[in-house]
């Protein structure tokens, strides 16, 4: 077959010598291929479509050679496919299951049947579009959402076109749910018409085969690239992209930013009224050529219309006034609050327009995406992964209106049938299947010194329980996030540096926060440094680097974190790291030791004034944790070595012996005693002190 490798529309990835050493190995060559198609966000975005191919395997009971379809498995990644996340089924039962059959309204019935089809009742569960694969004679078929397919396929002449665009190569199915009777329509759409390399979904995606893996990736990548190239050259032709510009001169980027963080805090806290979100933040060219345009608001009111969009994003946005979201911050606030409540209102009378008898109870009212001339977009969701996956799908749904328009006129997915995919009791089960959220899922922690030892440490604990975190920090910002986010996620976590003495770093890591994630829940003040000196010896230097740093700094953070807390008003935590000796008197620590004491004493203060916001503060007291800390790589350990009339050596032994338990301190102890105050396990807990030490009688506050 002729290799087709110029693109200008997709990228082409396969790597000749990556498929030579998985020649004569069908499973892995598929699984390859999925991952490249998911790769490249032009061709389908993260969990959309769904890839298969069909093999010979020995029936472990008969020994039969028999046909078996490996597919994507349901809730998978085509991007991240491996063979745990696949399905694989008998292609002789699935096809046996027309005699089962018994039309649209028992749809739902089959998807249970597909259990008795596998080949290994152990892979991953069979997705909805099973059928839709299976039914096909094809070995290899990809079932994609690409944004210049859907384009034509949300079009009102989509069909017209299709034909302008590839003759009779081509297949069209009018908008379907997806299930066994889709299965069957593209099953007799391609045996009525011998020769098609693919079929359109109306409204949905795109079907395409091959009869080996790389005659399929190129199938799909040029009947991508022709859909493509044809809307390329409609732009602008037939109008002015989306109307023309109606905002012509807005905001510059770092400006965009700025208001977009000034007021992510009060939108993530109006989203959170059912439960506590996340936010994702975009100016992508594409997004501000949509949001800035005259037809933003008679396009966004059509709707999406691929299920996989609106399932992500809800049917339709909030879009704001461009001039009133200009006024001061108050009047900002009362308007985004009356436009969440007209927008729940709105939902609210969609559902019960659209609702079954045996309809799930109706789900978050709130909006998932907003959007906001001059600035951008805005999504938010249970988890940052999720929000952001949610405005790259809004994005495909920008370019589905811009290729439709272009050509034709884009056609959103009618009301009642997106209720039916949006409340379908398959996917109300998938949604009840779902693991129950970790205790800090949805919360940002923000943690200063969060590239040390303890600050590290509190970082990876709070990850572990599910929480995002910032952590802001003077140096190994890089290596950190790289760090975290290879143990826990690439959306998890964020650094950032700071000076905590400077109020303008402050504002600028705090700025960075929201607009990675929203916002901010817990605050844990966890930037130090110590210096161990008699009275005689401590300069007016040492005295004023402890105390802005440990002191200043943890009023200032919290200073700044509390603007934020309350715009969410979401309520919110503070836990400052202080010490065991801001209540033990001990020698050569006049400085130290009184800048612990007041940090130990601005946390009551804050814990009065701030509990009428639901903002809790406590304090987690430590003492000589030496393994990893960047206290104890400097001279203080040597100082306190030289109080005590030991070697530093002889530190950790000394430490531990003079506990009651005999215990050495470790990052990670301190880590739990700062998740334990934040995580629901004391919620009712405020001005709280915890001492972390292995037990120092002198240290006992009561």
């Amino acid at each position: 077959m002729e290799k087709t490798l110029t693109f200008q529309h997709v990228s082409y990835l396969w790597d000749e010598t990556k498929a030579a050493e998985l020649a004569g190995d069908e499973v892995a060559l598929f699984l390859y291929r999925s991952n490249l198609l998911g790769a490249d966000l032009r061709l389908t975005n993260y969990a959309g479509g769904n890839t298969s191919c069909k093999i010979t395997e020995t029936d472990p009971v008969t020994g039969e050679s028999v046909p078996v379809m490996w597919v994507k498995g349901s809730g998978g990644d085509i991007g991240t496919l491996t063979k745990a996340g696949c399905a694989n089924l008998y292609v002789d039962k699935l096809h046996a299951l027309k005699n089962r059959y018994r039309g649209l309204e028992h749809e739902d019935e089959m998807v249970g049947l597909f259990e008795y089809c596998l080949f290994d009742p152990k892979c991953a569960t069979p997705s909805i579009d099973t059928p839709l694969h299976g039914l096909l004679p094809f070995k290899h078929i990809d079932h994609l959402h690409p944004d210049a397919l859907i384009a034509i396929a949300a079009s009102k002449d989509g069909e017209q076109i299709m034909k302008e665009i590839w003759g009779d190569t081509m297949g069209w199915l009018p908008w379907q749910k997806p299930g066994f009777d889709l299965g069957l329509q593209l099953e007799k759409i391609v045996a009525d018409n011998p020769g098609l390399r693919g079929v359109i979904l109306g409204g949905h995606g795109l079907f395409t085969w091959g009869d080996t893996s790389y005659e399929s990736y190129i199938n799909t990548l040029e009947v991508i690239e022709m859909a493509a190239t044809y809307l390329e050259a409609n732009y602008g032709k037939k109008a002015p992209v989306f109307g023309g510009v109606k905002l012509e001169n807005g905001p510059d980027e770092a400006t965009r930013r700025r208001l977009a963080a000034d007021v992510m805090p009060v939108l993530r806290g109006l989203a959170s009224g059912h439960r506590r979100m996340l936010g994702h933040y975009t100016d992508d060219a594409r997004v501000l050529e949509f949001v800035n345009s005259h037809d933003l608001a008679r396009l966004a009111q059509k709707g999406t219309s691929c299920p996989d969009h609106f399932l992500r994003t809800k049917i339709r946005p909030l879009v704001l006034d461009e001039a009133i979201m200009r006024q001061p911050l108050a009047a900002v606030q009362e308007y985004l609050q009356e436009q969440f409540a007209a927008y729940r209102q709105d939902y609210a009378a969609y559902y019960e327009r659209s609702k079954h008898p045996n309809s799930p109870a109706m789900r978050d009212a709130n909006p998932v995406i907003i959007l906001w001339p001059g600035v951008g977009m805005f999504s938010f969701a249970k988890d940052k992964q999720t929000a952001r996956v949610a405005a790259e799908f809004y994005t495909n749904a920008i370019n589905v209106m811009k290729g439709a328009e272009a050509v034709s006129e884009y056609t959103g997915l009618a009301e009642q049938e997106a209720f039916n995919i949006e409340y379908w009791l398959l996917e109300e089960a998938k949604l009840q299947r779902m693991a129950p959220p970790k205790a800090l899922s949805g919360k940002v922690a923000y943690v200063t010194g969060g590239t040390g030892g303890i600050g590290k440490a509190i970082c990876e604990e709070l990850l572990k329980f599910g929480a995002c975190v910032v952590a802001v920090d003077r140096d190994r910002l890089e290596e950190t996030q790289a760090d975290l986010r290879k143990q826990f996620g690439k959306d998890s976590a964020l650094t950032a540096a700071i000076n905590v003495t400077d109020a303008d770093s402050i504002a600028e890591s705090l700025r960075a926060s929201v607009l990675q994630f929203g916002g901010v829940d817990i605050i844990v003040n966890c930037a130090g440094l110590s210096i161990s000196k008699p009275l005689a010896d401590t300069t007016q230097a040492d005295w004023d680097i402890l105390n802005d740093v440990l002191v200043k700094g943890q009023f200032l953070v919290s200073q700044a974190a509390v603007t934020i807390l309350r715009q969410q008003a979401l309520g919110g935590d503070i836990v400052n790291i202080a010490s065991k000796n801001g209540l033990v008197a001990g020698p050569n620590n006049v400085a130290y030791g009184t800048a612990k004491a007041a940090q130990l004493h601005m946390s009551r203060l804050l814990a009065a004034e701030l509990g009428a916001d639901k903002i809790r503060v406590n304090t987690v007291n430590p003492d000589a944790v030496l393994r990893g800390s960047k206290i104890w790589e400097g001279e203080w350990a040597a100082g306190r070595a030289k109080a005590y009339g030991i070697s530093v050596e002889e530190l950790p032994a000394h430490y531990a012996k003079r506990t009651l338990l005999g215990e050495e301190l470790l990052s990670e102890d301190i880590a739990k005693a700062v998740r334990v105050f934040v995580d629901g396990s004391l919620s009712k807990s405020t001005g709280n002190v915890l001492n972390v030490d292995g037990g120092v009688a002198m240290a006992f506050v009561r």
